[in-house]
């Protein structure tokens, strides 16, 4: 039985169909999220008769680092190959990419939730891949836990006096997006099994507010979601101010129109804490004029508790152009002084093409790094 992203009830069970107590279950849960220990023989909190049934019964399956990218801004952009998982009979093996970005006291992981993607955006390198598959939960989770346990004994500001930080120091300042291959809420059953381990206290350990699900507007997932008792921060990739407009660049939008979306966002039901943040490409001349930022300012109205990150675009082989810095400071200005926050988000790791937008498998010159043992 394949034990990586199994949720603590499945572990009970596995352990009871053993012949162990199910409260077993719960402590494998711990070794392998919180103590973030990969291998079943040496969870010290597990009898050895235990770990001896789990070696000869069970795995942890790992992705293979194939390569790893370091950009002059400290992002590594990992090449991740994933074996075809024994349960799932039809699924292929595959290859996705995460991306690590430390900074000042916090560091924050980009993980995919499917290989390739189907929606097909235009101004994304992703899409030009097609849908090859959905991850996993377990394929999903080791996408977060790697970097972590790779990472770790940095420190950071937050460090032991041997300069090593604890799990529970790690995921306190670890921001987690889902903002890498594929479309998360087409992916629905899948990420949400993923994200109820990473969001446990018990689990990871990683903080709602933490943690964001960025999708292209799939309405019926949105209401979903909404639903969910344990779920992230919205995220919606908007990146048009019409739907003329977002037809063309996103040809989801025709399937579920502006309208439609935007009354799903209506009725999300806001946390206290909490805002929905529209993610906004600046196209060079498609989407960045004075008209586009106020046709976004109207159509934002009806909506409660928002913010606007304007991405200028990262180069890729596509017919696109970056905005000028220009057009960007004069197109978030205008959302600002009417009421919509608005703030200019610059991708990390461009060089390495690790940047929103840029996910496509490529392999580019970089810093060579240690490639961290499977």
């Amino acid at each position: 039985m394949e034990l990586l992203g199994k949720s603590k009830d499945e572990l009970r069970e596995f352990c009871a169909s053993l012949g162990e107590p199910p409260y077993r279950g719960a402590q494998l849960y711990h070794a392998l999220y919180a103590e973030r220990n990969l291998s079943v023989t040496s969870m010290s909190n597990l009898p050895a008769a235990l770990r001896a049934k789990l070696a000869s019964g069970a795995k942890v399956t790992l992705p293979s680092v194939k390569q790893k990218y370091a950009s002059a801004d400290g992002s590594v952009r990992y090449l991740f190959g994933l074996p075809a998982p024994e349960e799932h009979a039809r699924m292929k093996s595959a290859a996705v990419e995460a991306v690590f970005m430390p900074s000042d006291g916090r560091q924050t992981i980009c993980i995919s939730t499917q290989a390739g993607c189907a929606v097909d955006c235009q101004f994304c390198l992703t899409a030009q891949l097609g849908l090859i598959r959905n991850l996993t939960p377990g394929e999903m989770v080791a996408q977060v836990l790697l970097p972590l346990i790779e990472m770790g004994g940095d420190g950071g500001s937050t460090s032991h006096t041997n300069g090593e930080a604890s799990e529970g120091e790690l995921a306190a300042r670890t921001n987690v997006v889902l903002m890498g291959q594929g479309e998360p809420l087409l992916n629905f059953e899948n990420v949400f099994a993923a994200l109820r381990i990473l969001l446990d206290s018990e689990g990871v350990g990683l903080a709602p507010k933490r943690v964001t699900l960025s999708t292209s507007g799939v309405v019926p997932g949105i209401d979903r979601m909404a639903k969910e008792a344990v779920r992230p921060k919205l995220a919606i990739s908007l990146n048009a101010s019409n739907d003329e407009q977002r037809n063309t660049l996103m040809p989801i939008n025709k399937k579920y129109p502006l309208k439609e979306l935007i009354a799903a966002c209506r009725r999300y039901p806001l946390r206290k804490w909490e805002h929905i943040t529209f993610e906004y490409v600046m196209l060079g001349g498609v989407n960045d004029a004075p008209e586009d930022a106020r046709r976004v300012v109207k159509l934002l109205a009806p909506l409660k508790r928002v913010k606007v990150n304007l991405i200028p675009w990262n180069p890729g082989e596509l017919p696109f152009h970056e905005s000028k810095e220009s057009s960007i400071e004069a197109f978030r200005r205008l959302l600002t002084d009417r009421g919509v926050p608005a703030f200019v988000r610059y991708s990390r790791g461009r060089d390495v093409m690790a940047a929103c937008g840029q996910l496509a498998l490529q392999e580019v010159q970089a810093s060579p790094l240690p490639i961290l043992p499977s």
